[in-house]
């Protein structure tokens, strides 16, 4: 990872991931979410807004994409009169 100008973080893609994704560092700690997909196809980046104030310790740190599940739809009980 890296920290650019604008307060956004690049990372580095090693696999295919969708804007909006979570990132997570080793101990599952949420610490960015990608907001767009930059860079060529073939060796892709992402930048994504922070989500610790702990800049620092984000450089060079290796990240991995955190698997979110839709909450469930609820099911509505209609009252039949």
């Amino acid at each position: 990872m890296h920290l650019a100008n604008s307060g956004r973080v690049i990372i580095k893609l090693s696999k295919v991931i969708t804007e909006g994704q979570l990132l997570c560092n080793e101990g599952s700690q949420k610490i960015a979410k990608v907001t767009e997909l930059i860079g060529p196809v073939k060796n892709p980046y992402a930048s994504a807004i922070p989500l610790t104030n702990n800049l620092k310790k984000l450089n060079g740190m290796k990240v991995f994409s955190f698997e979110q599940t839709s909450p469930a739809k609820r099911k509505t009980r209609r009252k039949h009169r």
